[in-house]
């Protein structure tokens, strides 16, 4: 994965959209989805949906637990959050504070 940081002097974005994030504790705050294996970044075209994906992991998360297959803090924990971005014509991803993620590589 590849992260930047820096203006694009050079492109506009061609929409903007919601993608949701994770912190680690090596790269910082990271995308948690990305299309495909080596796609760009996931994103939502509004909040709600982005905002029903986290939800919708979730559930599964505490079915899992549920099902035995999980522990309990590790179901019930809440660590991704969404952000407004900006979308390039290559499918990358900026945030309002100017870091860029492409492609995972």
């Amino acid at each position: 994965m590849e992260q930047h940081v820096g203006v694009r002097k050079t492109q506009q974005p061609i929409r903007s959209a919601y993608a949701i994030f994770m912190p680690t504790l090596c790269q910082g705050d990271v995308p948690c989805w990305y299309d495909g294996d080596t796609g760009p970044p996931t994103v939502y075209e509004s909040e709600l949906a982005a905002q029903r994906e986290i939800a919708d992991h979730h559930l599964t998360l505490i079915r899992e637990f549920l099902d035995a297959e999980r522990g309990y803090q590790d179901a019930i924990e809440v660590t991704d959050y969404l952000l407004p971005v900006d979308v390039w014509p290559d499918g990358s991803i900026s945030t309002e504070d100017g870091r860029s993620f492409s492609k995972r590589e």
